[in-house]
């Protein structure tokens, strides 16, 4: 027998006001930090992971996530508040269930969607009568109605009458201190009206904003175009920052006079390449669904194709600066600064610094690097561990190249003691504005020849 309009509405009440056990599947960056806000707003969350270590850990009291507080976990367990466990049959004791597992590209760059169909046999080996059950993890639209939808009503319940499914996607930004879980504005989309309500009333105890959609195909793409904007306006300016080294003008210098702009333009900068989770990645979702609409996504191709050549762009400059003093690549000491995929943050994921290196590599270079927050970087070939930036260390390279423009670098010291610099992010210009002006393209700053 369905749940009538009555229980739904008891079920959004009990989200809204009662004490509902949150389960949240994937405690990584997107899943940990949800579980801190939900137990700072004094809800009970059981956190579900497949790796034993990263439960134990949690359950320890202590943190993996650089953006999530050793400090505040121990307090939220040792309050009740939180616990881990990888037993994925205890989903059946939730109340309401977020979904936060990868959702990465396969070698052919095809969405791998099994860390989320692993989650929903989970889920639906164990779903109940009011159950609520939100997709965070980033795919294509689509995924949430036709891959989840039927696996969770073969149990014979109904979607919107006995259980709750909906897609609200994750607007994390490690590294970022304003905009995090609770203020960031959250977008939920139901299978049905009820749906998102339900998800809205529980959601909104923790997040401050939330922005509901008519449905979860709208709530998906939304994630999709969030990205994609990005992807492409990087390929952009990437492509005007090519364009601008061959007519010999300062590219940085083209984009700050252009944002001078009071409207009709956003500052985008190039950069080595792309890196991170979600924007190499995520519209890549959107071109293999369309594929199957048959329609080329012409902009995410183009965009791809030129942020993918920036690695290539990056190894040249390093070529032209050696040579510049008699020096072939092969043999040279190359000293990489960070290897982030961005800024004061420990994630190498799709970093750029790898596919740089690996170039290098393969030209012969002889690689160090330095990053206070990457130790040790183990990854295709490469197995190297971060070296102390002493005078010394920039003084023997034979050029060093900025790839992550880390906060906690000296660049006045790396520009004054190593005798070349290739600069990818901009980063010594404030130290070294003549320079910069003195060397139009903008990419090797310092040169001694």
């Amino acid at each position: 027998m369905s749940t009538s309009a009555d229980a739904v509405s008891a079920i959004e009440s009990h989200m809204k006001d009662g004490q509902p056990l949150l389960g949240v599947v994937g405690l990584g960056y997107v899943g940990l930090p949800l579980v801190v806000e939900c137990a700072e707003a004094g809800l009970t969350v059981l956190g579900f992971d497949v790796n034993p270590e990263v439960a134990a850990l949690i359950e320890r009291g202590e943190s993996h996530i650089q953006d999530v507080p050793a400090e505040q976990v121990a307090r939220l367990v040792e309050k009740g508040l939180i616990s881990a466990t990888t037993d994925m049959t205890r989903l059946k004791e939730c109340d309401a269930i977020s979904i936060c597992v990868p959702t990465p590209l396969s070698k052919t760059r095809d969405p791998d969607v099994s860390y989320i169909l692993s989650a929903t046999e989970a889920v639906q080996a164990g779903l109940r009568k009011g159950q609520l059950i939100v997709l965070e993890s980033t795919t294509y639209p689509g995924t949430t109605k036709e891959l989840m939808l039927p696996k969770l009503e073969e149990t014979g319940l109904r979607v919107g009458e006995d259980f709750f499914l909906c897609f609200s996607p994750e607007r994390v930004d490690p590294g970022n201190p304003t905009w995090q879980t609770r203020n960031t504005p959250k977008v939920i989309g139901g299978v049905t009206e009820a749906c998102t309500r339900v998800g809205v009333a529980l959601y909104e105890r923790f997040i401050d904003t939330m922005v509901p959609v008519s449905s979860t195909e709208a709530a998906e793409l939304t994630k999709i175009l969030e990205n994609t904007f990005r992807a492409v306006n990087i390929g952009l300016v990437n492509e005007t920052a090519l364009i601008a080294d061959r007519l010999g003008v300062d590219v940085w210098e083209v984009i700050d006079a252009a944002a001078t702009k009071p409207f009709g333009f956003m500052k985008f900068t190039p950069g080595p390449g792309l890196g991170g989770h979600c924007i190499p990645i995520d519209p890549h979702y959107l071109a293999w669904r369309m594929k199957e609409l048959n329609y080329r996504t012409r902009f995410i191709e183009l965009a791809s194709e030129v942020n993918g050549e920036m690695p290539y762009f990056v190894r040249e400059k390093v070529r032209d600066a050696l040579n510049s003093v008699t020096k072939p690549v092969r043999g040279s000491g190359v000293l990489v600064l960070g290897v982030a995929y961005k800024r004061d943050i420990e994630d190498v994921r799709e970093s750029p610094a790898l596919d740089i290196m690996r170039l290098l590599r393969e030209d012969g270079a002889d690689l160090s690097y330095h990053d206070s927050y990457v130790p040790t970087l183990e990854h295709e070939g490469l197995d190297l561990t971060s070296v102390e930036l002493t005078d010394e260390a920039l003084e023997k390279a034979d050029i060093v190249l900025i790839i992550t423009d880390h906060t906690d670098v000296d660049y006045a010291r790396v520009v004054d003691r190593a005798p070349i610099v290739v600069d990818t992010r901009n980063i010594t210009a404030s130290v070294l504005p003549s320079a910069r002006r003195s060397r139009p393209q903008g990419w090797i700053v310092k040169c001694d020849a």
